[in-house]
């Protein structure tokens, strides 16, 4: 008898896994039935979700889009679907939408904050996604200025004139710094530039409007209004608030008492007066500290009130994300012999701000929501406008359509901010979890 090894001849065919174990049913079976408690909590979730939606999707889809009041929309809703039937009348938005979108902005004039709308996309496309050419940010850094000329109208000496004002602030600190010491240059950078604003832009663009008359029909801030407003106040106060906020981290963290203290007091102050308060201020106060005749805009305003106010809280929020910086980091930047503002730019600030995208981005959000305020103070936002839909006979009465539809709009923008705080998050992680 000889003993036979085992040799196999053939491969065994794979098996597919068993479908408890793949797809949505894993899925279903890891997250909401896992156990006992979680079955149940997923049933009555589903249950309620049930009677929400069979209460809601009825009155979204039993409606009528196309009306010219609320009663013609009750009778064609009850037409369609029956005497008893209730239903949304989306003919508000069909008949209204121009002035929830541009608020009294003269119809022919359209094509001008829709074009700073576009400009915008471009202007904020190298800023959000770093695989775009670096030359497009120097579109980005007039692109303010555009804006203003767009929406505004006017002379275009004006715009011109004031971003002359930010070209004198290097200028000034590379010409102050050699000789007075490197503070009295940073010194000379902001008060140049403020003196040249509030003294000598507006004529200067006069005078050169005058000359060389430049410039498209001018619209009055009182026009203004639905979203086009709050995206303009909303990107403004985002993009200033941001760097003025590290301006003020950095200032709170200074050695120099009069900075840190100039700093710690008004991050203080802001954080504690209510942003009503401050718009209260900008439409009212603000023009007793003018000088006589002065027109200052009141949207202008509003827009510096809200920069303020966000930068204050910006400012924690980077100072968080630098105090949660190693100390190690610091001391690497002192090490390759890196001055203060070198190692601020390429070591400590790019960090610290990457650990506080989160806040950032909340601070972003909580800014674009709060400029519904500005209805407080006669500006017409989107929920200035619903009242004064709701209060034409022809509407009277409609309410739920109005603030869904402006629900909706705001929860586009800042749900995009959130998706791309997390695109940011997962771009600039650096750790292997």
């Amino acid at each position: 008898m000889s003993d036979v090894a085992y040799v196999r001849t053939e491969m065994i065919p794979e098996k597919a896994p068993p479908s408890s174990q793949i797809g949505p049913i894993k899925w279903v079976r890891e997250n909401l039935f896992p156990d006992i408690p979680n079955s149940v909590l997923t049933i009555l979730a589903l249950y309620f979700l049930y009677l929400g939606l069979s209460a809601i999707l009825p009155w979204i889809f039993h409606s009528a889009v196309h009306a010219n009041s609320l009663n013609e929309c009750r009778e064609i809703i009850r037409e369609a679907y029956g005497q008893d039937a209730v239903g949304a009348c989306w003919g508000v938005i069909v008949d209204r939408w121009h002035q929830l979108l541009f608020g009294f902005y003269p119809q022919d004039m359209y094509w001008r904050p829709v074009t700073a709308f576009v400009l915008l996309l471009v202007a904020l496309a190298p800023v959000l996604f770093s695989q775009l050419p670096r030359k497009m940010l120097m579109f980005t850094a007039v692109y303010p200025f555009i804006m203003y000329f767009l929406l505004w109208g006017g002379s275009v000496w004006l715009p011109l004139s004031v971003m002359f004002g930010f070209v004198l602030a290097p200028i000034s600190h590379k010409i102050v710094a050699p000789l007075a010491g490197n503070l009295v240059g940073v010194i000379a950078g902001f008060a140049v530039p403020i003196l040249w604003w509030g003294l000598a832009a507006a004529p200067v663009s006069e005078t050169l409007h005058s000359i060389v008359p430049i410039g498209i029909e001018y619209i009055e801030s009182a026009k203004f209004g639905g979203f086009m407003l709050s995206i303009t106040i909303g990107i403004t106060g985002i993009a200033l608030s941001l760097p003025l906020g590290i301006v003020l981290a950095l200032g709170r963290q200074s050695d120099l008492l009069i900075i840190k203290s100039l700093s710690i007091g008004f991050i203080e102050f802001i954080r504690g007066v209510p942003l009503i308060t401050l718009l209260f201020v900008a439409s009212t106060l603000l023009n007793y500290f003018m000088p006589p005749g002065t027109n200052f805009d009141i949207i202008l305003r509003v827009m510096i009130m809200v920069t303020l106010f966000s930068a204050a809280y910006m400012a924690e929020v980077i100072r968080g994300g630098l105090a949660a910086l190693p100390k190690g980091q610091y001391e690497a930047a002192d090490a390759l012999g890196l001055d203060y503002w070198k190692a601020q730019r390429l070591v400590i600030m790019p960090q610290a701000l990457k650990i506080s995208i989160p806040g950032i981005v909340g601070t972003f959000i909580g800014l674009f929501k709060d400029t519904t305020l500005v209805s407080i103070i006669g500006l017409m936002d989107p929920l200035g406008l619903s009242n004064a839909i709701r209060a034409d006979q022809a509407w009277n009465g409609i309410l739920w359509e109005l603030y869904a539809f402006i629900a909706a709009m705001f929860w586009i923008v800042c749900f995009s901010m959130s998706r791309y705080s997390m695109y940011l998050e997962r771009k600039l992680q650096t750790d292997h979890r």
